[in-house]
């Protein structure tokens, strides 16, 4: 039997999208709903309709359109465009379209179309400013020349998921050639320089309230975000009289970064009802135009004031982990070789973070590599300090008191190189704790939180030396703390398991129980920890069905474990009054002596 034979036709693919849709249904659902209804009524399906364009399938935030030719593509797009503009100009809640066109070769299945030529028109449209048109280099090509609109070069792009860099172009015309490219915006200006550590701006907040009485709770919250993330060190924020200059102009994220020479831009709305208060965030990596992370806050407005810092407060504790994690991926994605100082710190606390035997080794290469290639750098040698201290206390160290020491020499190094270094201060503090000098780890990690109190990491540790001096109860505040301030952190597994020892000292079995049980499920190689107050809580608890399979994962994972051997493990000693407690419940669940 003859295959059935695929249709297939030339065609140009316009793909459009709604610029921050998530952040618009966030702050208000009915209302985006019916002005996208409005929007598709009074400007788009007339715009496609007298360009003899046919409306493919429409998806929530975009829809995917065919016309015959790349010119009428173009015209279409440039009336929507312009109809929008003038819209917006208008309008309070203002809706922003990006558009992108290719031409191609397209699979037809019925109504649909399939194929590289519509991926390329998508892939095309994610790299647009808000409220621009930007062209495949193919589709470029057929239009040039045949209508009266100018064209900027962009550049080659690497698209996700297509095999080939390509060049873009976007599309201009007087009604928004403020806002169509970053190429057109640079002619105004000369972008600045990247700064050699990660920089960020906050733009004023938009009132979506309708009420005008309300902007000055949206400048506050963005005046305390800058703030609180100035006192982070490691970040360069930029001066409020800069990035609120850029207020009501309708630029973009990408545009603003490299106006401001920034890598992250901070964005945000706000929208009072009766006695709620929605609070939408974004933040958008400045040289791509990519969401990195959005939120979304809801609380009822009853001191206003205290909802603003409360607001702020918590936005940058999320903010400086989701800012970390983005250098970090930033870093793994460069060449080896290419790596400076920074960079080659930033991909060791990728490796850090996952704790396990092969990424911890990774991890203290790059921070050896990162202080030879610049000594003075504080972090670096606290990080060092950090591997040195989890090399320890997974059971990875052949030579115990070699990697004490090297961990006490390099916290030291790290505060004399810079005191107001919060991971120093945090490596300093582990280093106490671990030679038994309880009171100095404590005030060590006070300074750390001092010196920056939305770090999870710092409160881990800090709640840490709390187990460790036995005051339990002010432990599991801070563990919990640590989990509120970074939710998605890879080590959130650690902050599980000392959670869990905190509530086994408590004798409060049950939870400790499920606690560690909640820390084992996270894919981490060379977990052993959770395994041991899982085991002790159960033995405690008197449930030997449990207990036993337990214990005997515990085994396979120390192969011949007893409770002498555990005793002898070089890290146990540090538990001092709490050993016989532990040792106690792994006899009880079944760990042999």
């Amino acid at each position: 039997m003859a295959e059935a034979r695929v249709e297939r036709r030339l065609a140009a693919i316009l793909a459009a999208d709604v610029a921050g849709y998530s952040r618009l249904m966030g702050a208000d659902e009915l209302g985006t709903l019916e002005a996208l209804k409005a929007l598709r009524r009074d400007i788009v399906d007339p715009a496609i309709a007298s360009q003899k364009g046919r409306i493919v399938k429409t998806t929530g935030d975009g829809m995917l359109v065919e016309f015959a030719s790349v010119v009428d593509a173009v015209t279409c797009a440039m009336a929507i465009q312009d109809q929008m503009a003038e819209r917006n100009s208008n309008s309070v809640a203002k809706i922003n379209l990006r558009v992108g066109i290719n031409v191609g070769d397209v699979i037809v299945d019925g109504g649909d179309i399939f194929g590289d030529g519509v991926n390329v028109a998508a892939r095309v449209e994610s790299e647009c400013e808000t409220g621009g048109v930007c062209l495949s280099d193919d589709a470029f090509r057929q239009v040039r020349g045949k209508t009266s609109f100018a064209f900027d070069d962009l550049g080659e792009r690497h698209l996700k998921n297509i095999d080939r860099p390509m060049r873009i172009y976007a599309a201009r015309s007087a009604a928004f050639s403020a806002t169509v490219s970053a190429a057109s915006a640079s002619r105004s200006f000369k972008p600045l320089a990247l700064p050699d550590k990660p920089s960020i701006a906050v733009l004023p907040f938009e009132n979506m309230s309708g009420d005008p009485g309300q902007q000055y709770f949206a400048d506050g919250i963005a005046e305390d975000l800058i703030t609180n993330l100035s006192r982070m060190r490691w970040i360069f924020v930029i001066a409020r009289t800069s990035s609120f200059r850029f207020k009501g102009q309708g630029l973009s994220a990408v545009q603003i970064a490299q106006q401001l020479g920034v890598h992250y831009v901070v964005e945000g709305s706000i929208r009072k009802s009766a006695n709620r208060m929605r609070i939408t965030v974004q933040l958008t990596e400045g040289t791509r135009g990519t969401q990195v992370w959005t939120h979304r806050f809801d609380r009822p407005v009853e001191d206003v004031f205290a909802v603003q810092e409360e607001i702020a407060d918590i936005i940058t504790a999320t903010l400086e982990p989701e800012i970390g994690a983005a250098e970090r991926e930033r870093a793994r994605r460069k060449p080896p070789d290419s790596l400076d100082s920074w960079e080659r710190y930033q991909r060791g606390m990728w490796h850090l973070l996952r704790r396990n035997r092969d990424d911890l080794s990774a991890a203290r290469s790059l921070f050896v590599e990162a202080i030879a290639l610049d000594p003075s750098f504080a972090s670096a040698h606290a990080a060092l300090a950090v591997s040195c201290f989890f090399q320890i206390t997974h059971g990875f160290a052949s030579d115990y008191v070699a990697m004490r020491d090297q961990l006490i020499a390099e916290a030291s190094e790290a505060v004399a190189l810079d005191p107001r270094d919060h991971l120093a201060h945090s490596a300093m503090g582990i280093a106490f704790m671990e030679c038994g000098r309880r009171e100095e780890a404590l005030s060590e990690h006070r300074i750390a939180l001092e010196l920056n109190p939305s770090n999870s990491f710092s409160r881990w540790a800090f709640g840490y030396a709390l187990l460790k001096a036995g005051r339990d109860e002010e432990a599991v505040d801070q563990f919990d703390s640590a989990l509120r301030l970074s939710p998605r952190d890879p080590a959130a597994w650690s902050y599980l398991t000392l959670k869990a020892a905190s509530l086994y000292q408590l004798k409060r079995y049950d939870e400790a129980a499920v606690v560690a049980r909640d820390a084992t499920r996270f894919p981490v190689a060379d977990l052993v920890w959770p395994y041991v107050h899982w085991a002790a809580s159960l033995g405690q608890l008197n449930d030997s069905a449990e207990a036993l399979p337990v214990i005997d994962e515990l085994r396979r994972r120390r192969p011949g474990l007893t409770l002498s051997g555990f005793r002898s493990w070089p890290h146990i000693t540090t538990w001092a009054a709490s050993l016989d407690h532990i040792v106690d419940g792994l006899r009880k669940a079944g760990l042999p002596e």
